[in-house]
This record gives C-alpha cells, structure tokens and sequence, in this order.
C-alpha cells in the first residue's frame, strides 16, 4: 500500500510527504500571542509571588558561590541561576520560558502547523491547564531543560531539512547546554540517538529520513562540556558526582544492600557492617537522613567502598539485580504525577537567608514559604490527561496510515516514546521511581496528541480527511 499526495496551489510538501499550508498572521497577532504563552508559562510562579524552588535549588546556586562540586548539583545550571540574582531569579524562568515558547512554536511550524498563533497559544493553554509544563518552566530546577532537549533532538533528527541554519545551531546550543545541568539528561539524550540511529535501519516503520549529524555532534559536544564546564565554575575536571550514591540509594530501597551485609558482615574492611541493626530501607533515607549511615560516614560518598557495592552485589544476586531494576523501570514510567514543593524546603531556604540577605523578605513572603497547597487537585487533571496521552502516542505510531497521519508525526511520536522509556530505565534503574522524573517529561505526550488532533482537525476542515495522503492498493 502507497502514499499519495494531493497538493493544491500555495502548497509546499517537504521531502518526508508533510503538506503545509501557509495561513497569513501579522507581527501583531505574533506578540499577542507570544506574551500570553509567555505569561501561561509563568503563572504559578506569578500566583506564588516569586520563582519555585525546590529542596534542591540550593545545591545548584551553592556550586559557583562555594566554588565546589555538589552530589547530583550541576555547577553550570548553578551558574545559570547566579546570573539571575540581581533579578531576583525572575530574569531565569523568563528565559526558560522564552525557550518552551520558541520550542513549541517552531515544532508546530515544523510539522506543517506553522503561522497560525492561535493555535500555538490553544496548545500552551492546553498544556498550562492539563500538565506539569509551567510548574517546571517557572521553577528554578534544571528540569524544564529535559524536555527542551528531546523536542531539540527530535527536530534536528527528523525535521532537521525544515529549520534554517540560525535555528539548527540554536538546538544544538540547547542540547549542549542541558546534557551538563543534569546527568541524567546526558544519559537520556545519548540514548534517544542511539535508538534514532537504529530505528533508521527500518523503513517499514513509516518515519521520515532520519539525520544523525547535528544530534551526534550536540550529544557529544554536550559531554565533553559536563567536565570542561566544572573546571571552569570550581576548578575541578570531573564529572557532577553523586552517580554511585543514588545507585547504591535504590539498592538500598531494594534490599540489596542489606542482605549483602547480613551475608558478609561482620568484616572490619566493610564500615556498614556497623550500621547494619538500624539499616535505612529506602533511597531517600540512605541519601538525605542526618541518621544514615551514608551521611555519618563522612567520606562514604565516592569511596571504594561505595563504588564496590554494585558490583558485588551483582555478581553475588544476578536475578535479585534483574528483576529489581526491571520493577524500578517500569515504576517509573508510570510514576509521573505533578510535585509541588511546600515542604522540606529548608536546605534553600537556609542558602538564601545565608547568601542573600538583601533578596530573603521577599522570598520569604512568597506562597511557597508562607501557604501549603496540595497537588492533588492539579493531579486530578494531569494523571489522567498524560496517561491518556501516552495511549494516543502509541495508537499514532501503530496506527499511523489509518489516521492519515504524515511520518513527520510518527517521528515525534517516536521520539516522545524513546524519551519517556529512556528517562523511565534511566532514572528508576540509576536512582529509584520518583514522580517528578517522570513529570517533567511526560507532558511532551500531551503536546505530540495535541498537535495530532490539530493537524487531522484543521485538514478535515479542508475537504481533505486524510491530510492528504491517500492511500490506494
């Protein structure tokens, strides 16, 4: 069965079979609309009275003010917020902002949605309402920068003939800013490349071409800037540490760690053997409890000891290792509900009252340290919403053709699937389920179902039901 296209005058068909349709809009309409995406993307931080934070946004700002290396705490996102204290961090989330507004908008003008500011305006409003997108957008955490960098790979692999050379580098800036802010998103991002370059050798599964050269060149241009950029911030060229610390958390929560120690202990080379009548049993325990063995060895972080762990424990319980990062992956790919911090805020709290005293009254009047809100309201909306997008995601790349969707479609909707099941393995096997891993990410799935049922909506108002692409025997 083949594709055939149907192209009317003032048309234009891209190489992948995308028929655009240009639609007039004038620079008004475009600042219009450009200041309310802006100001959705925005609004808990306006509602709260000053940026997010979270218990780990001290850790970030303390890397260039102490000039060290924090566990798991980017020293070049650190930097980034640095520059944004005479702003009182506003000058930040505007340009996280300023980045998702130009992301969206350019994948919508790249999958033949361009020129139309109203419907990228009705998209940000959907996912403002139906998703984590804006909690993380207007917090001051490396997270909003794991999303922008898949929506980067995703056009520079399989859009990449629709973006001008100005834009192309800019994407590559992105991803080679995020990959340092956060290991994890190194991780994610080298595999979402690899799985691109494999899914190349299948034709049959109906993507456009696929263009592995400015992604390759950005992914490991990105890692070689995780070492450089902390030499430049605290002088040290090294890697974020923290990686065998949130390994050995999981196993931990496991219960790895523990029946080691009761098959081993007691051996005087092993310094957990003390601990082991009061062991912690879960991650957050091992990792963030002044009572942890973890915390009360001080040099614990980073030892041989630490980094032996894993390895012996997998040789000695191979399946025990298999089937619990197995349960951990799959738990995270379904862990994905909104966060909120109002509480265990106190580790920035305690940096800002220290370091900066000037800009302290007002943050602390902000809702964040002065109110509580639950998140279950916003759940209520944004579990279901994503999970029903995740579904849709993968009917688009199962049932394509039958939708009379373009392969530029299918590619997104593969990309959004590589994504989420790289952060899943990634995050639940490296560290242990958390719904903020996941949140951050999941909803890319509402903006691919989006801009699908935009795209099928706006064609079948044309006369054309399957977009057309029809197909014939």
């Amino acid at each position: 069965m083949a594709d055939i296209l149907i192209v009317r005058r003032g048309e234009t068909v891209d190489v992948a079979g995308l028929v655009s349709r240009p639609v007039a809009a004038t620079a008004a309409n475009w600042v219009i609309a450009g200041i309310g995406m802006m100001l959705m993307l925005l609004a808990p931080a306006i509602w709260n009275g000053f940026p997010l934070i979270f218990p780990d946004t001290g850790g970030y700002i303390d890397r260039p003010i102490l000039g060290t290396l924090g566990m798991g705490r980017s020293a070049l996102y650190g930097a980034f917020l640095f520059l944004g204290i005479a702003s009182s961090f506003w000058l930040n989330i505007v340009v996280q902002a300023m980045l998702l507004t130009w992301l969206i908008v350019l994948t919508l003008r790249a999958h033949g949605l361009g020129g139309r500011p109203w419907l990228a305006l009705g998209i940000v409003a959907l996912l403002t309402v139906t998703t984590s997108l804006p909690w993380f957008t207007a917090q001051l955490m490396p997270d909003i920068l794991f999303p922008a960098a898949v929506l980067a790979l995703h056009l520079l692999i399989f859009r990449d003939r629709m973006l001008g050379r100005a834009e192309r580098w800019a994407l590559v800036a992105v991803i080679v800013f995020a990959i340092p802010s956060h290991m994890a998103a190194a991780g994610m991002c080298v595999d979402i490349v690899a799985a691109a370059a494999l899914l190349a050798r299948f034709p049959h599964l109906g993507l456009p071409d696929v263009r592995l050269r400015f992604a390759a060149g950005a992914v490991a241009a990105g890692l070689a800037l995780c070492p450089v950029s902390n030499y430049a911030i605290t002088g040290n060229f090294a890697l974020t540490p923290g990686g065998s610390s949130f390994l050995v958390g999981r196993l931990v929560e496991d219960g790895i760690v523990i029946r080691y120690l009761n098959d081993k202990c007691p051996d005087p080379a092993m310094r957990l053997c003390a601990f082991t009548s009061n062991f912690p049993t879960d991650a957050d325990g091992w990792l963030w409890d002044g009572n942890s063995p973890f915390r009360k060895l001080k040099d614990f972080e980073g030892s041989a000891e630490e980094k032996a762990i894993p390895l012996a424990t997998l040789k000695a319980y191979p399946f025990m290792h298999l089937t619990a990062a197995a349960r951990a992956a799959l738990a995270q790919m379904v862990t994905f509900a909104t966060e909120v911090s109002f509480a265990n805020n106190e580790p920035t709290i305690a940096m800002f009252k220290e370091h900066f005293p000037g800009l302290f009254p007002r943050f602390i009047q902000a809702r964040q340290q002065t109110q509580t809100f639950d998140p279950a309201l916003l759940n209520s909306v944004h579990v279901p919403v994503a999970a029903f997008a995740m579904i849709c995601v993968g009917a688009a790349l199962l049932l394509r053709r039958q939708l009379g969707l373009p392969p530029p479609f299918a590619g997104l909707a593969a990309t959004v699937a590589l994504a989420l099941s790289a952060n899943a393995l990634i995050c639940g096997v490296f560290s242990h389920a958390v719904d903020r891993y996941q949140s951050r990410l999941v909803w890319l799935a509402v903006f691919a179902a989006g801009m699908m049922a935009a795209w099928l909506v706006i064609n079948r108002r044309l006369g054309d039901a399957t977009t057309g692409r029809r197909p014939t025997n």
